[in-house]
This record gives C-alpha cells, structure tokens and sequence, in this order.
C-alpha cells in the first residue's frame, strides 16, 4: 500500500521560496505529530513520500481543510507569526496525511503542483 503526505500552499500570498520551504516543514511536521504510529510507520517505511500543491486562496485552503477532516484524515492549517513577510495570523498552508495515498487523493488529486 503507498502513503503520503500532502502540503498545499497558497499562491495568492506570493510568498518566496523560503517563506514556502519554511510553512511547507513546519506544516508536514505538525501533521506528522498528529498521526498515529502504524501510519507514520508505513509511511517512513515507504520512504515518506511528501508532494508540495498549490490553490489560489484561504477559502480553498479550508475547503481542502474541512474535507480532510469529514472523511478522519490528519490535516493541519498553518497560521504565520508574521515574523517576516506576511501579518500575524495569515494561514499559509494545509498539510494533509501521511495517510493511504488512494485516501489523499481523493481530496488534493485534482490540484496542480506548485509551482
């Protein structure tokens, strides 16, 4: 069986590449924390394979967010300390899984890569 994590984050933010790899680590680990130990075991097994997506905005995000939920799957929102390049608060991204891929696609399999 494959697993894998999910990130999405938002593009309309324009954040640059390392505000991205930033939200991105800090998103894929706090979903890592919050999955239960056979999954996580399957996953790193697996060689944790992780995929980086992008949508155009919060709304999208916490639809994505809210799916995940419904159907019993980890799903994290990042909120920014805005620290740096964006306000206190801002959500920048979605980790969803690691989970059974079949599962995670299900939700983020028709959005792009970011880019």
């Amino acid at each position: 069986m494959e697993y894998k994590q999910v990130v999405v984050i938002r593009k309309d933010l324009n954040l640059s590449i390392g505000k991205i790899a930033d939200q991105v680590a800090h998103a894929s680990l706090t979903a890592y924390s919050k999955t239960g130990k056979i999954i996580k075991d399957n996953w790193e097994r697996e060689g944790a394979k992780k995929v980086v997506l992008g949508v155009n905005s919060e709304t999208e995000l916490k639809n994505l967010y809210e799916k995940a939920k419904r159907r019993g799957i980890t799903a994290v929102l990042i909120k920014d300390a805005g620290l740096t390049e964006i306000p206190a608060g801002t959500i920048t991204a979605l980790a969803i899984g690691p989970e059974k891929s079949e599962l995670v696609d299900k939700i983020t399999g028709n959005l792009p890569l970011l880019s």
